[in-house]
Order: structure tokens, then sequence, then C-alpha cells
């Protein structure tokens, strides 16, 4: 438990082959199932300042409350994925922190110094925010609403985990339109 932040709620993995990824943590780790989008719709992406159109496919498993995430980018759009990889790097990238009190928390972190380099939104109510926290590979830090849809649907993937049979281990992200 982060004194400064709370739980870690999320581990995210920028993976060069989220086909092979899931099917390790799956098969091998015994991890699942995966809730997997190959083109996650974000809206208002902005990377350091600048506005892009990243194309990103995206697992989303639970090991008990920890969430799993991997993440493969599609295009050379910038971002901190792309930064982390160009830097040789592959595996674990940032830890994230979920909130439902979005901008009272991000006013706070932004009072305590830290500096905003890419954030967006993932349908209704799903801001994420990401931090210049990278002083050695996996210590980005995220903070990500999930007081909306968004937060419902990570909900289904936690309990679809803790009864998951082996079976099915790759599955399409629940409709968040529907939640």
């Amino acid at each position: 438990m982060s004194r400064f932040f709370g739980q870690i709620r999320q581990a995210g993995y920028v993976v060069p082959d989220i086909e092979a990824a899931m099917d390790y943590w799956s098969r091998v780790l015994g991890v699942g199932p995966f809730f997997y989008n190959p083109k996650v719709p974000i809206k208002n992406y902005r990377y350091k300042g600048e506005s892009y159109e990243p194309h990103n496919s995206v697992a989303l498993a639970n090991s008990g409350p920890l969430q799993i995430e991997l993440i493969q980018c599609r295009n050379d759009v910038p971002s901190m994925y792309r930064d982390f990889t160009q830097a040789g790097h592959s595996g674990l990238q940032h830890v994230a922190y979920w909130t439902d009190s979005y901008d009272a928390d991000l006013e706070r972190l932004i009072a305590q110094g830290f500096k905003p380099v890419m954030s967006g939104e993932v349908g209704e109510r799903g801001r994420f925010i990401y931090f210049d926290t990278h002083y050695h590979p996996g210590t980005v830090i995220e903070l990500s609403e999930v007081a909306g849809p968004k937060g419902e649907m990570f909900r289904l993937i936690r309990e679809a985990a803790e009864s998951w049979d082996g079976k099915d281990p790759v599955r399409p992200f629940p409709d968040l339109s529907k939640l």
C-alpha cells in the first residue's frame, strides 16, 4: 500500500506480442481469463501536450485484486509505451492507482509536483493520466478513473478471474456502452 496513492490496482506490461503474452500468462502462470481489445478506442489522447491517434491492443485479467494489463503498440504514435520499447525495455512499464475522485486526486498530485505526460479517456468517466515518474523501468505511475462504466468492466473482469476454470482464456472486452 502506498501512503501517497493507496493500493496498486494494476500492473501494466508493454509487450512485443500480446497474443504470445496472453498465452504465457494464462497457460504457464494460470492467470486469466484475459479480456482482449485489439484496438482500444481512446478519446482525447495527449502526449507531452500534443494530440495523436494511438492504436494500442490491450488485454486485462486479474490475479486476486491486482489487474494485469498487457499492452502492444500497433502504430508509431508517440507515447510512454513507445518510449519504453525504444529504450530497449519490455515488461512492467507502469503501476496504476484507481480513483473515483479523479479531479481531486489529479489536483493533489499536480500540487505535489507530479508532471503529467500522457492522458486520454476510455469510455464515459474513464479518464487516465500518466506522470513523469519513469526513474527506472516499471515505475511510471498512472491515475485511472473508475467511477463509471470502466470501473464496472474492471469489476466484471475481477469476478471472471475468481471463478475461472482455465477454459476460454481470451475473451472480448465487455461492451462499455452496455454497462
